[in-house]
């Protein structure tokens, strides 16, 4: 059993579209995991982490209606279970498959749910899922901001798209959790937070603030605020539609992930417009919020910062965010989990992947000839010294993850004794890259 406080990274796996659809952002291809996966998972160990946020290109695994290729999955999923790595499987990263088209395909929840059923019918040995990562951000960038996918840029194509991801979400866990009983899932969702500049601003920003959590409200099957009802009613949802997710409550399989960048608080004037405001309330503040409003075991599943010319702008805002988990712990909620994302540099991040610059951002624990940063060297150490400290001192509290190698052993137990008289298997047993 996985004991203790959960240290974790992550391989940056976006892969919207741009332009149209005509341009894939694979992070995975421009950072060069596909090329250097053996090492990168080397790194992984080398840092002391036993759980690492990671998920196959879904653009590529998943081919068709019912149709995958798990060629990619398959080396890269059993190489961390023979490591005995948790692995956190994130599913949908900001983008579909190209069949699929765009997040306004009301076909994409359904289809979606057949693919994590298939996932882990194949992969029996992971146990924690995100399904769809950072829902109400993907449905900003894409329905809203016009940035990605089918970059519409409406109150209605927000909508459309946010009651897709979510429903995807929903039924991708049970579906999940029809394979696996013992699923656990972690939202990795953006925490934001919204300032008024001035008293004619209020208006906007509470609007907002009751917005953010619009995602987790559908998905923990919360009653939206009664201002976001009307919205979602005035944008294409149904009452139908809204009962549905307030009928498929699966909270208590999961643990409530916060992401907390520099940017995710923001000033928001008169007009409406907003910028961003830099760490004004930071993550601990935000996160109590987010934990009174929910009542769930937090994990900070998302953070990072560049390098910048002093060469340790990371290294300061890792200790200011580990800082606020242990404020947040100190205060009572419980928290089990804190992740610097992700393992290497990351590519265009800068301009939120909506141009393709190939611009190299120093935000990883390594760079991307993976050499190790300053960051890199401030968390080995800090997983060092806090681990043992750390577990979280209640067994009350310890998540119940089963490492890998552990779900073969207890699997073996549970299977009935070979009938000797019967020719083997293995033959029909080898694994095929379409189902």
């Amino acid at each position: 059993m996985f004991n203790g406080f959960i240290f974790a990274t992550g391989i940056e796996n976006s892969y919207p579209t741009i332009e149209g659809g005509r341009v894939r952002m694979d992070e995975m291809e421009k950072c060069g995991h596909y090329k250097y996966w053996r090492t990168d998972f080397d790194l992984v160990e080398q840092l002391g982490i036993r759980a690492l946020r990671f998920g196959p290109p879904l653009h590529l695994s998943w081919t068709g209606s019912g149709k995958y290729d798990w060629s990619f999955a398959d080396e890269t999923l059993r190489d961390l279970k023979r490591r005995n790595i948790v692995a956190i499987a994130d599913l949908c990263h900001f983008g579909v498959p190209d069949w699929i088209g765009n997040f306004q395909n009301p076909d994409f929840p359904a289809e979606f749910a057949k693919y994590a059923r298939a996932f882990a019918q194949r992969y029996p040995w992971v146990q924690v899922y995100t399904p769809v990562n950072e829902m109400q951000i993907c449905a900003l960038f894409s329905g809203m901001y016009g940035w990605w996918n089918e970059q519409m840029t409406s109150d209605r194509g927000f909508v459309t798209a946010m009651k897709h991801i979510v429903k995807a979400n929903i039924l991708a866990m049970r579906a999940i959790l029809e394979v696996r009983p013992d699923a656990l899932f972690i939202q990795s969702e953006s925490s934001e937070y919204f300032h008024a500049e001035c008293p004619a601003a209020i208006a906007q920003s509470e609007f907002r603030n009751a917005r953010r959590f619009l995602s987790l409200d559908l998905n923990y099957g919360r009653r939206v605020d009664s201002e976001i009802y009307e919205y979602l009613m005035d944008n294409g949802m149904t009452r139908e539609e809204y009962h549905f997710f307030l009928d498929n409550n699966l909270k208590h399989q999961c643990i409530m992930g916060n992401d907390y960048y520099m940017t995710n608080e923001h000033h928001v004037n008169a007009d409406g417009a907003t910028r961003a405001s830099g760490e004004i309330f930071g993550y601990a503040v935000i996160t109590h919020q987010y934990y009174n409003r929910y009542r769930l075991p937090v994990m900070h599943t998302e953070t990072n910062l560049m390098e910048g010319p002093n060469g340790d702008e990371a290294v300061r805002w890792l200790r200011k965010e580990w800082a606020n988990v242990l404020r947040v712990r100190n205060n009572g909620v419980p928290i089990v989990g804190f992740t610097w994302y992700s393992l290497t540099d990351q590519v265009d991040w800068d301009v939120a992947l909506r141009e393709n610059r190939g611009t190299v951002n120093p935000l990883g624990l390594f760079d991307l000839q993976r050499k190790i940063r300053p960051v890199g060297e401030a968390y080995r150490d800090l997983i060092r010294d806090w681990c043992a400290v750390l577990p979280t001192q209640s067994i009350c509290l310890r998540v119940p993850i089963a490492l890998p190698q552990e779900h073969e052993e207890v699997a073996a137990q549970a299977a009935p004794a070979p009938d000797t008289d019967q020719p083997s298997s293995e033959a029909t047993a080898a694994p095929t890259n379409t189902d």
